[in-house]
């Protein structure tokens, strides 16, 4: 598995910074490796969907559980992608710290590249925070 944890501190309230990351519609437009995103159902606190990747157009079935204000937990359940992404805020005086870690690996025959693709997932997932934190400090 490849464990992969970013970080960074946004200067803002909790509840501005939870507007725009629990939008998970909105997905793609911070993280370049998510091409589209599509609901399928949503059951409680969970939802399902169905995720494009950008490492060639692969669909991943996800599930998605939203803890306000807290966590983002996405678990992935079929596809070329095995594992969890979460995301967290974590509270301070005058700004949030977002942090996102992944515990993943990719699935079947595939795994042998897990190593290869980290360094990748981390470059992205710096890239989205950053653009997340740009977007709300703007």
């Amino acid at each position: 598995m490849a464990i992969i944890v970013v970080q960074t501190e946004i200067n803002a309230t909790l509840e501005k910074v939870w507007k725009i990351i629990s939008d998970i519609d909105n997905e793609p437009k911070f993280w370049k490796g998510t091409k589209e995103v599509k609901t399928l159902s949503t059951e409680g606190d969970i939802i399902k969907r169905e995720i494009t990747i950008a490492f060639r157009d692969q669909k991943c079935l996800q599930e998605i559980q939203l803890n306000p204000k807290k966590t983002i937990k996405a678990k992935f359940t079929k596809g070329i992608l095995d594992g969890t992404k979460i995301i967290t805020l974590t509270p301070k005086t005058n700004s949030v710290i977002l942090e996102t870690s992944w515990d993943i690996k990719l699935s079947g025959m595939m795994n042998m590249f897990t190593g290869v693709i980290k360094n990748h997932i981390k470059s992205g997932t710096e890239q989205a925070m950053e653009s997340i934190k740009r977007e709300i400090e703007k």
